[in-house]
């Protein structure tokens, strides 16, 4: 069985080293350990940092394509080199290396599909922890997962869910890939995790009014992209509710008083009926839509399958890399060849 640790990385020269350094190269439970970075557009020489440094794999990007597709990346050349599982890490040394054996021990005995590190809550500010606490019982309640720490990146995969996942998300893949799984039956499991000390702010949240805005703004588009009937109809049903309840309140005195005055009510009610019956429509169409996205990622999953470890796969939708068709693709290459893969895209 072989593990392999992927850690996404943009202008990570100064903090890459110490997180090499901790990673481990023998795991219990598997007999291969390999690791992999991909250098996300750097311009600091982290692809050479990291190949000088003993990564089995690089992909780099030739320019800055965000966390979501880096981390897309990941998995998909990390399948490719046939791992059976894959750790994901930060490459600012965030997490400790020491519960690497942790997270994979449910996948290792089949007890997991997917494990999200939980990372101790204590370290965050009141607003931050609040909110945490907040996105994640969303994301619990959209995913049927039990999942404490939804935006934690420390998190491994099997095999089967590192091919069936599609990030949408141009932000960031944590929740994504959570209600992903929940959705599609994985079973998803969370064990807690230690952290090491700060080497750098964040570079995803520049401020808690960055942080508040992006992830009000995450939760919302994944209510809408995954609930969408929920989402549009429940408001729908309500501005339809009390549009008719105006219209019966306009009737009674149209009927007691002659039919004198209250053509505010008329008006008003017939905005909320039609906004009502709007929003139902569109809750309808928009859930017809996630409809079909499932089962083109079911479809892809089962390509995935029946597939062999290097065989070549068609897509069965737009994937992380195909929704760009401006970007231009990843260059790899692998420790072993000392850049011999420099300038040819991944195989």
């Amino acid at each position: 069985m072989k593990l392999i640790i992927q850690i996404p990385a943009f202008n990570e020269a100064d903090s890459l080293p110490a997180t090499l350094a901790l990673l481990p190269r023998s795991v219990p439970g598997v007999s291969e350990v390999e690791w992999l970075v991909v250098d996300d557009g750097s311009t600091d020489g982290t692809a050479e940092l990291a190949r000088r440094a003993g990564v089995d794999h690089v992909v780099r990007f030739r320019r800055n394509r965000g966390l979501s597709r880096a981390f897309a990346a990941g998995l998909d050349r990390a399948v490719a080199e046939g791992a059976d599982i894959i750790v994901n890490t930060d490459a600012d040394n965030q997490y400790s290396a020491d519960d690497i054996p942790a997270l994979i021990a449910p996948i290792v005995d089949g007890s997991a599909d997917m494990v999200v590190g939980t990372r101790p809550m204590e370290e965050f500010g009141p607003v931050k922890r609040a909110l945490q606490r907040l996105g994640s019982r969303v994301v619990r309640m959209i995913s049927g997962t039990e999942v404490q720490d939804a935006a934690s990146g420390f998190r491994a995969f099997s095999r089967d869910v590192a091919r069936s996942i599609k990030v949408f998300n141009e932000f960031s893949y944590t929740v994504e890939t959570v209600i992903q799984a929940g959705l599609a039956g994985w079973a998803v499991r969370s064990v807690p995790v230690r952290t090491n000390p700060t080497l750098r702010p964040s570079r995803l949240f520049r401020s808690t009014g960055s942080y508040i805005v992006r992830q009000t703004t995450t939760m919302v588009r994944i209510l809408v992209a995954y609930r969408p009937f929920r989402f549009f109809a429940i408001p729908g049903v309500l501005s339809f509710a009390a549009g008719f309840l105006l219209g019966l309140r306009f009737l009674w005195f149209y009927v007691t008083e002659g039919g004198r005055g209250h053509v505010q009510s008329v008006v008003l009610a017939a905005l909320l009926l039609a906004l009502g019956a709007g929003l139902v429509l569109v809750g309808f169409v928009t859930d017809l839509i996630a409809v079909n996205r499932k089962m083109l990622q079911s479809l892809e999953a089962q390509l995935h399958r029946s597939a062999g470890p290097g065989d070549p796969v068609p897509d069965a939708g737009p994937g992380p890399a195909a929704s760009d068709p401006a970007s231009s693709p990843p260059v790899s290459a692998t420790s072993s060849a000392l850049g011999a893969g420099e300038g040819r895209p991944p195989e």
